[in-house]
């Protein structure tokens, strides 16, 4: 898995007017914890973007004032209306210790369903696993070449190496929609096709013995 590259500084003032201000001044006040003490500190906004604006999941490399830390993006939030960074919290990588991530979904292959004019519904864009740094993966890939009307690929049908996928394994990741211009047609069809047969049992003339 990729890294990226935060260079950060500690905070002195933990108040919410001192996170206003780092804020307005293009910051995003953070913390990493997990290791033998929580870190509070702030980073540039714009380091953050190869982190979060990206269809795949990273490790992240911390440089807090000279000190190193491994870590993995735990949880963010934005402004409910400009998507401010508003704050990011890190948990600290140990090794030979299994961690939990959020990891992206990519959809590969087309599936017949949309080539028939179905609408694909991507329900999961994010799977979340279990499993030491060394085994987690920065995206997972899940084929919907066999996905026809009404079909769904299912969390069940994922299958990782050395990885427990946490997600409940009925849930869908993908499935394709049939659409309004063909829904209830194959009853219709059905009607129709037992009405010609009952009109042909009705017209043919009876065999005589």
């Amino acid at each position: 898995m990729k890294t990226v590259e935060i260079i950060g500084y500690k905070r002195a003032n933990l108040g919410k007017k001192e996170a206003k201000r780092l804020r307005a001044e293009a910051m995003v006040p953070a913390v990493i914890y997990g290791g033998e003490k929580q870190v509070h500190f702030y980073a540039p906004m714009i380091l953050f973007r190869p982190l979060v604006y990206t269809g795949e999941a990273h490790f992240v490399n911390l440089n807090i004032e000279g000190e190193q830390y491994q870590a993995i993006l735990q949880d963010i939030s934005f402004h409910p209306v400009n998507e401010l960074i508003l704050h990011a919290d890190f948990l600290e990588l140990h090794k030979g210790k299994p961690i939990k991530m959020n990891i992206p979904v990519h959809l590969t292959g087309t599936a017949p369903g949309v080539t028939k004019g179905g609408t694909l519904i991507h329900k999961r864009r994010a799977l979340t696993l279990k499993a030491l740094p060394k085994d987690m993966p920065e995206f997972i890939e899940v084929d919907i070449s066999h996905l026809d009307f009404g079909k769904a690929v299912k969390v069940e049908s994922v299958s990782l190496e050395n990885i427990q996928v946490l997600d409940t394994a009925a849930a869908s990741i993908a499935v394709v929609e049939i659409p309004r211009a063909l829904r209830g047609k194959t009853a219709e069809d059905e009607a129709e096709a037992i009405a010609e047969a009952a009109a042909d049992d009705t017209e043919s003339e009876p065999i005589e013995g």
